[in-house]
Parts: C-alpha cells; sequence; structure tokens
C-alpha cells in the first residue's frame, strides 16, 4: 500500500487483553473526526483507523507494537490521543 503520511506516532498494546471490540470501535470513532485518514500498522498490515473491523484484522495481542500514520498535520493531537489511549491500556487495566 503506497500512502503519504505527515504525523507518525508508535505504541505498544499493553492492556491484558489486546485489541477487541470496545477499544476498536473508540479508536474508530477517534479517527473519523480526522480531517485526513488515519492508518494503524503492526508492521506487517496497514488498516484504516476508522474500521473497526479493519483495526481488528491487526490481531493486536498484548505487547504488539502499533504505528499510527496521519494523512494531515492537522491531525497531529488526534493522533496523540489515539496513542495516548493505547497507552493507558484502553482503560482496562487494573491497578495491581
Amino acid at each position: 500500500m503506497n500512502f503519504q503520511y505527515s504525523v507518525f506516532r508508535q505504541t505498544t498494546v499493553v492492556n491484558a487483553l489486546g485489541m477487541h471490540a470496545r477499544p476498536a470501535a473508540v479508536i474508530a470513532g477517534m479517527a473519523q473526526d480526522a480531517g485526513g485518514n488515519i492508518w494503524l500498522s503492526d508492521g506487517k498490515s496497514i488498516v484504516d483507523a476508522a474500521s473497526i473491523i479493519e483495526i481488528l484484522s491487526l490481531g493486536a495481542v498484548t505487547g504488539t507494537k502499533v504505528s499510527i500514520f496521519a494523512e494531515k498535520e492537522e491531525d497531529s493531537a488526534l493522533a496523540d490521543k489515539i496513542k495516548n489511549f493505547f497507552d493507558v491500556g484502553f482503560g482496562e487495566n487494573e491497578n495491581k
């Protein structure tokens, strides 16, 4: 897939359950608010972050490194928001 992007962020799936439907839906909802396209990649596949099904197709388990690409510079803050959502374990990690 050939694409151009202005913004790049990298994160890791840290929650115990990995990527599943609820966080995929939240990420897709955020990506749909973007001024341009947002993509996620696990290093093997690149998927449209506005699609729950495509996000789930990555099969991202705990420990998977995920790259976030945004087509437009104006979506930099949105890329940060998506990265932060990954970084906090989708709000699912319990305090030990």
